[in-house]
């Protein structure tokens, strides 16, 4: 199956299975989905992931985190730069999500790399996400 945007893909299955209160999630993989899985997990929003081969294709499971009275570790995410309507900014504007509280997973020169990653290495670079 052919997606358009499988970042989109990848966030609103996370997304969904956090409302639907699941403890893994599995995506197709990708060098791209693993890093944001990445930043994700050193950023405290996951528990974990692995890659994995189920039926012979390369998957990417997310193993979610909850608090303890069991809410969503993540309250937001949104999808920013599109194929449609790609989001670029400069090292001197680069976005604060929720006034520092989330995060914002740019694409850059250097990789992905947070929003804070970001201004302290002064790049700029696509806005792909916002997390929260």
């Amino acid at each position: 199956m052919s997606f358009s945007d499988p970042i989109a893909d990848m966030l609103t299955r996370v997304r969904n299975a956090y409302m639907a209160s699941l403890n893994t999630v599995d995506i197709p993989q990708s060098k791209m989905k693993a890093e944001i899985a990445r930043i994700l997990k050193r950023e405290g929003y996951i528990r974990d992931y692995t890659t994995e081969a189920d039926e012979g294709k390369r998957v990417l499971r997310v193993y979610l985190k909850y608090s303890v009275d069991h809410e969503p570790v993540i309250r937001g995410i949104k999808r920013i730069s599109k194929p449609s309507l790609r989001r670029y900014v400069g090292a001197g504007t680069i976005p604060r999500v929720l006034g520092g509280l989330g995060v914002a997973i740019l694409s850059t020169s250097s990789g992905l790399l947070t929003d804070r990653e970001a201004r302290k290495r002064h790049v700029g670079g696509e806005v792909l996400c916002y997390v929260w």
